[in-house]
């Protein structure tokens, strides 16, 4: 099961996985301090997992675009495709 998707784009920028990976072992740091283990070790995992992640196995994937079709000329001439209305009974009339 994967938690982090690394091909998401919103992961592209290395700021962004430098912030998410930061944030996470800063608060172990911070449960740390303050006394409670338990919350460290959660927090520490979350920080290991997300640069396992976002770091070690980040290989992201080019973005696909898909070609821009252009239509033909003599495909103006014929009508546009009209949209059926569902009738109450949920059939097309």
């Amino acid at each position: 099961m994967q938690l982090i998707d690394p091909n998401h784009p919103a992961y592209r920028r290395l700021w962004v996985r430098a912030a998410i990976v930061g944030v996470c072992f800063g608060w172990a740091v911070v449960e740390l301090v303050t006394g409670d283990p338990f919350w460290a070790v959660l927090a520490g995992g979350a920080g290991a997992y997300s640069f396992y992640m976002l770091f070690w196995t980040f290989n992201p994937q080019p973005q696909v675009t898909e070609p821009v079709t252009q239509s033909d000329a003599g495909d103006e001439d014929e009508p546009a495709a009209t949209a059926e209305k569902p009738a109450k009974d949920g059939q097309a009339e």
